[in-house]
């Protein structure tokens, strides 16, 4: 009533039987849900789901130029991952900060199915629904990836924590944020991050991290980037 849609439209909407339903429908549904602005692209994306042309999608691969760039980058961790958070590269500093760590090369794995994440994220709560949330942005930009369907269906199974937080149905876009770590090596870090779009290959996202100036967190990035340069 509040949307301005019969009670017979909203079921069949919500049972999948109505296709096409107008933007304004689903903006007067978002206003009444009180969804927010990541909640509401959700929406439509569900609505009408975009056509992804496998052939057209890129492999997973870097290119040398970004490589290179994140390379040069000695102050600063930073990694690439694509929608399913697989790591698909890093810089020395991106690397170190998750060594020795099982499942680093996906953060949905690392989070959920390696019991030393509660310890590495120190807000692992926070963290992992923000990571699940993420993944339920990307099952509804690219719903008919079978890789990540497969990874839905692997964290389902193996964690009930994933199936709660799955089942809470929250969307958030890689953005920016700050995570609280603790490293073996170099203790506890608060760093915070800026995720960019990768346009030259879309569904990648580049992460880069830094410590606030002066901080504690700066001097334990500072052993962190010493350890790795004795090590090369």
């Amino acid at each position: 009533m509040l949307a301005g849609v019969s009670t017979d439209y909203y079921i069949r909407l919500e049972q999948g039987r109505e296709r096409h339903p107008s933007d304004q429908v689903l903006d007067a549904l978002a206003q009444v849900l009180q969804l927010d602005a990541w909640a509401t692209d959700h929406l439509h994306e569900l609505a009408r789901p975009k056509a992804i042309k496998r052939t057209e999608v890129p492999t997973d691969r870097v290119s040398p130029t970004l490589e290179r760039l994140m390379l040069s980058w000695q102050n600063n961790p930073a990694v690439v991952v694509n929608r399913r958070l697989d790591v698909l590269a890093g810089n020395s500093l991106g690397v170190a900060l998750y060594e020795g760590l099982d499942h680093s090369d996906n953060l949905l794995r690392l989070t959920f199915l390696n019991p030393d994440a509660r310890v590495f994220y120190r807000d692992w709560e926070k963290d992992a629904a923000s990571k699940t949330a993420q993944l339920h942005t990307a099952s509804a930009a690219d719903h008919d990836d079978p890789l990540l369907l497969e990874l839905i269906e692997e964290l389902s199974r193996e964690s009930a924590d994933f199936q709660r937080m799955w089942a809470r149905h929250d969307v958030r876009a890689k953005t920016t944020d700050s995570v609280r770590f603790h490293h073996h090596y170099a203790g506890d870090l608060t760093l915070s991050y800026e995720a960019f779009t990768v346009n030259s290959c879309p569904g990648q996202d580049l992460f880069i991290f830094q410590a606030e100036p002066g901080s504690p967190s700066e001097q334990a990035l500072a052993k962190l980037q010493s350890r790795v340069a004795s090590l090369t």
